[in-house]
């Protein structure tokens, strides 16, 4: 997963309603009231079936760190699905996604200013259709490079252009080096 995709993941988990469930067991039932058999689940979390039937009858608790990172990121993946959504098209539709950054930021601008990158801390609220294209292209998979590219873009027209009030002779604008990235809506 890149930047962005965490980005969006972490503002997924900030909508839940209810935390999901955090015993091993709770887990795995969870998973397999979603995935219908313990083979599914088993495949999923690369484990043999018996080691999903002890994970559910709560035989085994303590799975090793890499086991529980699986699971908790299967669950925590499929938990709550409609409030993700209802969410995600809120932000198309209308409300939009605010984003936080620290990054280098460069831009291509005409002779005479200043062009150099540099770290800056911005927080820019992106209109709505941003907030649809940067959807689309995480479920279209989409890489990180085209997702930056799809923020930058709004970066420079909200940001740097101020919505076509100044710097229109801006073309590119480059959202490179991120230090850290948080996205909300």
């Amino acid at each position: 997963m890149g930047e962005i995709e965490d980005a969006i993941e972490r503002a997924d988990r900030e909508a839940f309603t209810r935390d999901p469930p955090k015993t091993v067991k709770g887990q795995v039932g969870y998973l397999l009231r979603q995935l219908k058999t313990t083979r599914a689940v088993a495949q999923e979390l690369g484990v043999s079936q018996r080691s999903v039937e002890r994970y559910r009858k709560g035989d085994r608790k303590h799975p090793p760190k890499d086991i529980a990172a699986k699971i908790d990121a299967a669950v925590r993946s499929r938990w709550q699905p409609q409030v993700r959504k209802r969410r995600q098209r809120q932000a198309a539709a209308t409300g939009g996604i605010t984003v936080e950054t620290r990054a280098r930021f460069g831009y291509t601008a005409p002779v005479g200013t200043t062009d150099d990158g540099r770290f800056r801390r911005l927080t820019v609220h992106l209109p709505a259709e941003y907030a649809q294209r940067l959807f689309d292209a995480r479920d279209a998979g989409e890489s990180d490079q085209q997702m930056r590219e799809i923020i930058a873009e709004g970066f420079k027209e909200v940001y740097f252009q101020d919505g076509g009030g100044r710097a229109m002779g801006l073309s590119d604008v480059e959202f490179n080096e991120i230090d850290y990235l948080d996205l909300d809506y």
